[in-house]
């Protein structure tokens, strides 16, 4: 063989070995459901306000010319900010402008368009669609690992392993998880365990004769490792719905859902590869209550399950792809409101306490269960929201006499008989399906802090990709949310 030739095979064989270095052995999809622009810059927003210590007692009165600190020097950069590639994507389906998650999911997971509530079929509920997780899982061999802070066969996590013609075929979508043979599960409850008649086996022993260990207290989460080769992991500590608490409501040594990344990479490492989606479920939850302030601290709570994957990362420095996105925005979300002009006082949801959610269970039902008096209720309002019935008007928390007799006029709704469907079009918009007590107290908040909410639906504001690894440069440019799993399949070199 001449030189010649000798020199074009080495070139080659170097461009063969290029080629396969670009495909990541290690993928980490993080999903903010109903996380769009507005959420994470509020997040990071709010944190560079924390900061701006010369700004604590500034008053709406003042121009955004004479505040100092955060607002002028620039925001906080929440991690996957500072990721080197940043992409776009539009969210539409097959009906809507103003998507929801199952078909936004779909379109994630496996390049398809369908109608919103479906999973993974066509338009007619007839045909199925493969997703990149089910491609991997059986063309490569890699292992699979599903989380979320939410329920583990809701919609965003069932659009990688179930096809369902409806997203609410909840005990379908759970028998689908079992047959599906991926290695790791973890989040909040089954929905409909049961099914909906009599007869149906519990999807919980069908999941164990698949051969999955199932784990419902972090006692019993701490032990499982890669030895147990399928495992279903059911936070302890189940809120709303059956759920992972919100994380401004989450105690210390409650699991987050960094824990639940960390936990998957221990089941799901190995040599050949893995693929990991983390689903961020009650960003949108919040966003659907218009609840800034937990929006923020979920928003974080992904922020700590990203760093994970960044630490992961560092140490697999040329096998590890993280992209970070949302499947669509939720609830309309603006910085800036009509009240406050140019300024924002976004340290003020840092007097919020607890969720809408929590608020609901363990606050207005006594009060409407014990006819407490609005005046007792606000006592609790001032210490879980801040806001306050009191003369000192330099303080922005104090409340304007609109806004109190907006919140007397939510209290006495929220304590009677009402009924939604019955409600006039400004209690619709005032309301939404939300206790008008708690929905109130978190507008008022909210706008104190310079944000307002459009809806209590979704919108159709594209998302961001974030990406940081092997091939993340391919998720920059601006493009339709079936190209994430078309971009992914080619990196990937899967048919």
């Amino acid at each position: 063989m001449n030189t010649r030739k000798i020199f074009f095979v080495l070139l080659c064989l170097l461009i063969s070995l290029s080629l396969v270095a670009k495909s990541p052995k290690y993928i980490f999809l993080f999903i903010g459901d109903g996380m769009s622009y507005p959420q994470f810059q509020t997040a990071a927003d709010y944190l560079g306000a924390l900061e701006d210590n010369d700004d604590e007692q500034a008053l709406p009165s003042k121009s955004f010319s004479q505040r100092k600190g955060a607002v002028l020097d620039g925001p906080k950069k929440l991690n996957f900010m500072n990721f080197d590639f940043v992409g776009s994507a539009v969210t539409y389906d097959s009906c809507s402008f103003a998507p929801d998650s199952a078909s936004t999911a779909t379109s994630i997971a496996s390049g398809k368009k369908t109608y919103s509530g479906m999973l993974n079929m066509d338009e007619t509920g007839k045909v199925p669609y493969e997703t990149i997780a089910e491609k991997l899982h059986k063309q490569k061999n890699y292992k699979i690992g599903i989380v979320t802070s939410v329920n583990i066969n809701h919609a965003t996590p069932a659009a990688f392993y179930a096809h369902q013609s409806s997203r609410s075929n909840y005990y379908n979508i759970g028998v689908e998880l079992t047959q599906s043979g991926f290695e790791y599960f973890a989040g909040g409850a089954f929905i409909k365990p049961e099914g909906y008649g009599k007869g149906k086996e519990n999807l919980y022993q069908l999941a164990e004769k698949a051969g999955y260990k199932i784990a419902k207290t972090q006692k019993e989460a701490k032990k499982i490792t890669a030895f147990d080769k399928k495992v279903i992991l059911i936070d302890e500590h189940l809120a709303d719905s059956n759920t992972l608490a919100y994380n401004i409501d989450r105690k210390k040594n409650y699991w987050s859902l960094a824990d639940y990344v960390k936990k998957g990479i221990d089941v799901i490492y190995n040599k050949t590869g893995f693929f990991m989606m983390c689903e961020a479920g009650k960003i949108d939850w919040a966003c659907h209550a218009n609840d800034a302030g937990s929006i923020v601290h979920d928003v974080l709570a992904l922020t700590d399950a990203v760093q994970v994957a960044i630490d992961f990362a560092e140490k697999h420095p040329t096998d590890t792809l993280i992209l970070v996105t949302g499947d669509h925005e939720t609830g309309g979300l603006s910085i800036g409101f009509a009240g406050t002009n140019y300024d924002t006082y976004l340290d003020t949801l840092a007097n919020q306490k607890i969720s809408y959610a929590k608020f609901d269970e363990e606050y207005v039902a006594n009060y409407k269960k014990n006819n407490v008096s609005f005046e007792n209720a606000m006592k609790d309002v001032e210490t879980l929201f801040g806001l306050k019935i009191s003369d000192d008007k330099k303080d922005r928390l104090t409340l304007t006499e609109y806004e109190i007799q907006r919140l007397k006029n939510a209290y006495e709704l929220a304590l009677s008989k009402y009924n939604i469907s019955k409600y006039s079009q400004e209690q619709q918009v005032l309301y939404g399906t939300y206790n008008p007590f708690s929905v109130t107290i978190t507008h008022i908040l909210n706008n104190k802090a310079g944000l307002n909410f459009g809806s209590y639906s979704h919108s159709g504001l594209p998302v961001a990709v974030f990406a940081k690894g092997v091939g993340a440069k391919d998720f920059s440019g601006y493009y339709d949310n079936t190209e994430i799993f078309k971009k992914l399949a080619s990196l990937l070199m899967v048919k």
